[in-house]
């Protein structure tokens, strides 16, 4: 008798955890970059944007969570070690020269727009590829990536 899954048609199962997947490592590496910042930023605002990066952390952690559930959900694998992760970024490095509050906060801004806006797209593959479930989680993912990129973009005004 074979175990019973999630009955997607074709190929959307591969499809599907592909994406995911490479949501999954450039998520894991924005984890990374936040503390990175929250560890090294230095000067005016310190303190408001220091205790603000941790609730982010949080938020990203909470979401490469539920994303590697739905691949391994799929019966796929889910890739989140640091190798993987440093070969399947689509993140820009994140430099580690920098100190300057102002700094960190472009630089912050740059990598949650780029991922916010992969996500969106990931969200209308995801769906098409006949993964309800799956976009559904990358919607809940892309409000919060939304959210913070306001929250940083709004300390550099």
């Amino acid at each position: 008798m074979s175990t019973p899954s999630i009955a997607l048609e074709g190929n959307a199962k591969s499809t599907v955890i592909d994406i995911l997947n490479a949501r999954l490592a450039d998520a894991i590496d924005l984890a990374l970059i936040v503390k990175q910042a929250h560890w090294n930023l230095k000067g005016i605002q310190f303190i408001a944007v220091h205790e603000m990066l941790d609730p982010m952390r949080a938020a990203i952690d909470t979401h490469v969570d539920i994303i590697a559930e739905r691949v391994a959900q799929l019966d796929g694998i889910a890739l989140g070690t640091s190798q993987v992760i440093a070969k399947a970024t689509k993140l820009e490095p994140y430099p580690t020269d920098i100190r300057k509050v102002p700094d960190h906060l472009a630089a912050l801004a740059d990598r949650f727009a780029t991922l916010a806006n992969q996500v969106r797209e990931d969200i209308d593959a995801t769906d098409e590829a006949g993964d309800a479930d799956a976009a559904d989680i990358l919607t809940a993912f892309s409000r919060e990536l939304d959210k913070d990129l306001w929250f940083i973009k709004s300390h550099l005004e």
